[in-house]
């Protein structure tokens, strides 16, 4: 799940429907408060905007359906086909999938492509599972918040993943519970115990247009943007995420009104999203209320300081503008609150290189390819890691 800080502030993208009842569409559309929030007519576009349907999000093709069929429906225990799907989904005889954090895909284009994020991996093995008659739900994870630059926004990033449980059966009983296994795309946050939870289709749905939103908001398509987040909130009212990234869509095109509302709205339906909090602290501080912003300002830095990522967040800001050791300052004290993040690592590494210690910096490198477990980032991290070397040889 994706959500976006603009500067200091934040924009949320998740790892994350169009309501298919008509009806709850135009209640939620035409409620007071939903009126004042949505812009249709300040974000008109000439050409017609397709925004992916429900269905198309989670449907199967024919060779997806055929493969279900003929590897899968053929295992009688549950937990073996559904080990049997993930074989499936990472052989290189087979799908051979490889992570990509920007590929919003739907199930049947992440089948096909090869490439997919968190999300998107996530929505084909649950429909790929719905058609291998499996039991399955989608969780989401309360990973500590984590940020990641894209050019001038920083996108915090959450999780979702998949829980097999067993099928009920009737006079059948359970000793030792209903779950036989836990589908995660991420290997770190699979070793981890984060808090889950269980969360509904629509939901899931909303996170996937919330995620094409922030996308396209990044790239200046706000037409297209406004559209898959105005779905987004359409497909789950109470998905906070969207609204704070609506609100930054707002503010990105000079109506400060709107942003604060939209802001708020988010912060109401979820105290917790202290992104949404972010974003209003620094609307208000453009607005010239001070006293407010300095007030949640406070409020956030008390509820972040123990978290290492939001350390590792103010070493990326100030490396942004050229502060070198204030970055410094901030990716060391991240590591001694985590020193196993291959991220904090990579990002004082680029520090080192920028203050010209090549040494320094070949060795956080090291450190970052020690840590990270995501193959599709290993190859980055060793090609910069011979240039660091290279450099060091002919230093």
């Amino acid at each position: 799940m994706l959500n976006l800080l603009y500067k200091r502030s934040v924009f949320i993208i998740s790892c994350l429907l169009i309501v298919s009842c008509q009806s709850t569409v135009n209640t939620v559309e035409n409620s007071p408060i939903y009126r004042e929030l949505y812009l249709d007519e300040k974000f008109k576009s000439e050409q017609t905007l397709a925004i992916e349907t429900e269905e198309e999000v989670f449907a199967l093709d024919e060779e997806m359906k055929l493969m279900v069929s003929e590897k899968l429906l053929s295992v009688r225990a549950p937990n073996k086909r559904a080990k049997r799907l993930l074989r499936h989904i990472f052989s290189k005889g087979n799908i051979d999938l490889a992570y990509q954090s920007a590929a919003n895909l739907t199930a049947s284009e992440a089948y096909h492509s090869q490439t997919a994020n968190c999300m998107s991996l996530t929505i084909m093995a649950y429909a790929l599972a719905k058609e291998a008659g499996l039991d399955v739900k989608f969780q989401d994870v309360k990973v500590p918040e984590y940020w990641v630059r894209n050019g001038q926004y920083n996108m915090l990033t959450g999780h979702v993943n998949l829980i097999l449980t067993e099928a009920k059966v009737p006079n059948k009983t359970v000793v030792y519970g209903r779950e036989l296994l836990q589908i995660d795309f991420d290997p770190d946050v699979y070793k981890k115990s984060f808090p889950k939870r269980v969360i509904n289709k629509n939901t899931v749905l909303a996170m996937f247009y919330n995620n094409k939103g922030a996308h396209e908001l990044i790239d200046k398509n706000y037409a297209l943007s406004y559209s898959y987040l105005k779905q987004a909130t359409l497909a789950d009212p109470s998905f906070s995420s969207a609204w704070g990234n609506l609100g930054i869509l707002y503010k990105l095109n000079d109506l400060n009104e709107f942003a604060e509302k939209a802001y708020k709205h988010a912060v109401e339906l979820d105290n917790d999203n202290l992104t949404a909090l972010s974003n209003l602290s620094f609307l208000l501080e453009n607005n010239k209320d001070f006293a407010q912003a300095k007030k949640i300002e406070k409020m956030l830095h008390d509820k972040r300081v123990k978290n290492a990522y939001y350390h590792a967040l103010l070493a990326d800001e100030a490396f942004f503008r050229g502060e070198n050791n204030k970055a410094l300052k901030h990716y060391k004290r991240a590591i001694r609150m985590d020193n196993k993040v291959h991220e904090f690592y990579y990002g004082i590494a680029k520090v080192y290189y920028a203050l010209d210690q090549i040494k320094r910096a070949e060795s956080a490198m090291n450190k970052a390819l020690a840590y990270n477990r995501a193959t599709s980032i290993e190859s980055q991290y060793i090609a910069k890691l011979n240039f660091l070397k290279d450099l060091a040889i002919h230093d």
